[in-house]
């Protein structure tokens, strides 16, 4: 299919595709002409490739991913879990301590041991 109908039926926008062809991350077969053509098997790639940025991952990882030999793509993959883990576990926390302070009944936060100590947890960051 030409590259209109693979943006469509993806729902991105055709320079999309030219972008992740000229990154080397799903690269169409070409006609004689030069167009490019997509199959499904490249559409499922893409797909692959949308699940992936959904997950936070760089086109460059995503080529790791995509292509099985590529060197490092286990120890990238490591890596990716391992940000996901810690923002679920950073995620879970601030749960808890919103859930805390919607129940505290301190008059102020700061008088209450599991709200301060919850500030102090989380780490000072320099604008």
């Amino acid at each position: 299919m030409k590259i209109g109908e693979a943006a469509q039926r993806l729902g991105v926008a055709v320079h999309v595709l030219r972008h992740w062809d000229d990154a080397g991350v799903v690269v169409p077969d070409r006609t004689p002409s030069g167009q490019r053509e997509y199959s499904e098997e490249h559409l499922h790639r893409l797909r692959v490739l949308r699940a992936c940025q959904g997950v936070g991952m760089s086109l460059p990882e995503i080529r790791q991913v995509l292509h099985r030999d590529e060197p490092g793509r286990t120890g990238m993959i490591e890596r990716q879990l391992h940000r996901i883990r810690t923002q679920r576990a950073q995620l879970e926390e601030s749960e808890r301590f919103l859930v805390h302070v919607i129940n505290c009944e301190h008059d102020l936060l700061t008088r209450c041991e599991a709200c301060s100590g919850y500030a102090e947890s989380v780490p000072l960051t320099e604008d």
